[in-house]
């Protein structure tokens, strides 16, 4: 038998389908909260509405904010979504609105990039082609047919989702700065000094370097502990452990929720049917299951060759950062989408120097003029958010004054407490510069033989802390 042959029948092989109808349950109502913290704290108006200006991706620069009335409904519609698509119900809709609407919304600001919320919505177009309605459903009990099984490549496929955050999530650790220097961990444990207990522990000498050690080695690890019988039990415990203390220590919002429920992919299949069926008392028999018994087929093997494919583009995309060279962290080309969570912190500061071409006349424009204090923050330390509101300054300038304008920045950051220096070229005019995927020679290489050096915790991105 062919490795193709082999691979095609491990694929098709049937599982228990609980797992997949457990984990749409449990994922449902993490994005259920997630919709209604958003309603609830004030997010909407913060990120999306109070801005006059908004960030946007390569290629996505056509998508606008809807009105405030807009933005707040949508997030309505997705807290109803998120409702019906953890109950079953109307599952193939709930579960596409809830990938569209999310990605939208993370397109609409590179600001309010986080992993998590990419990695939401990732999970969420999985879902929308998956057939997690086929039991434990209001779908399949008003059908009157729930499904037993679903082949092995779906499992096989959300499994591999997760183990491609945690792997590269710990391969973004294996630097210098975090493996030798513990940073940013010694920087962010210097302001938690005066917690109870723990932060009499953060002041011994070797903290730091522990828990950095600690989270490379977790990250790396975990995943192979997972997948064995014998270990999965300890390894969800350090799961659990891990993203508690993680929640409690650094403002890292829903990434340590959304990761603990997807770690229960891991748990075999006739583990989920036990606990859901133990539920089966809070709700009519019908529910989980009926005498008629829907079966799914194989699928087409080109389901399995796609499937295949994404799993290799979700490898391959953080690795893009290869292509650039340098400092990752620093030049941040390559640094989004690719799971590089906690390794870096960047402040910087950014003043722009605009000269109209006719006149000569030259003055500066600071950030706080166009973006609130959260987008001022991310806005500082990433070279292509500084490259697009420069171009702004430059528009807005021109349609004010009339005049053609040059704009310089002059821009400086620091890395993992390493000295301030240079980021983008102040002699570079930016509005002669147009943002792509080519690598960016505007940008300034980050300065050599710099080592990190222990300096005052900073104040905690009011976003992250939020999210």
């Amino acid at each position: 038998m062919s490795a193709i042959s082999k691979m095609r029948e491990l694929s098709t092989r049937p599982v228990d389908i609980a797992w997949l109808a457990g984990l749409r349950i449990a994922f449902g109502l993490t994005m259920l909260v997630s919709a209604l913290r958003f309603l609830a704290y004030g997010w909407i108006d913060d990120f999306w509405v109070k801005p006059d200006f908004h960030f946007k991706y390569w290629g996505f620069a056509w998508v606008e904010p809807l009105p405030a009335s807009g933005m707040h409904a949508l997030f309505v519609f997705l807290a109803v979504a998120a409702f019906t698509f953890t109950l079953g119900l109307f599952f193939r809709l709930s579960a596409i609105v809830l990938f569209l609407g999310l990605t939208y919304v993370q397109l609409l600001d590179v600001a309010t990039y986080l992993n998590h919320y990419y990695l939401a919505s990732l999970v969420l177009g999985l879902f929308a082609l998956s057939p997690a309605n086929r039991a434990f459903s209001l779908d399949a009990m008003l059908r009157g047919r729930h499904a037993r099984e679903v082949p092995f490549a779906w499992l096989a496929l959300f499994r591999s989702q997760v183990a491609i955050v945690y792997t590269f999530a710990g391969l973004a650790k294996a630097n210098s700065d975090w493996l030798l220097h513990a940073q940013p961990i010694r920087i962010w444990i210097a302001s938690k000094a005066d917690m109870p207990i723990l932060g009499a522990l953060f002041s011994l000498p070797h903290a730091a370097l522990a828990m950095s050690w600690a989270g490379f080695l977790f990250d790396t690890t975990i995943v192979w502990f997972l997948l064995h019988r014998r270990t999965r039990p300890f390894a969800y415990v350090a799961v659990v452990v891990f993203h508690v203390l993680t929640r409690i220590l650094f403002p890292i919002g829903m990434f340590p929720i959304i990761m603990m429920v997807g770690a229960l992919v891991f748990f075999p299949p006739e583990t989920w049917r036990r606990a859901l069926e133990r539920a089966a008392a809070l709700f009519p028999r019908r529910f989980f299951a009926s005498s008629r018994e829907a079966k799914l087929g194989a699928g087409s093997p080109w389901v399995s060759v796609a499937m295949a494919l994404f799993i290799l583009v979700q490898c391959v995309l953080p690795l893009r950062f290869l292509a650039y060279g340098g400092n990752v962290r620093w030049h941040e080309q390559g640094m989004r989408f690719s799971w590089r969570v906690m390794v870096r912190e960047k402040n910087g500061s950014v003043t722009f120097v605009v000269r109209e071409r006719d006149t000569g006349r030259t003055y500066h424009v600071a950030p706080r003029s166009y973006l609130t204090s959260i987008q001022e923050r991310e806005m500082s330390s990433q070279p292509d958010l500084i490259l697009q509101l420069a171009h702004h300054v430059a528009s807005d300038v021109r349609n004010r004054s009339g005049h053609d304008v040059s704009v310089n920045a002059i821009a400086i950051a620091s890395l993992n407490g390493r000295r301030v220096a240079p980021l983008v070229d102040p002699d570079v005019d930016l509005t002669r510069v147009d943002d792509g995927l080519a690598k960016a020679l505007w940008i300034l290489p980050e300065p050599a033989g710099d080592p990190p050096h222990l300096r005052s915790a900073p104040a905690h991105d009011a976003r992250s802390a939020a999210l």
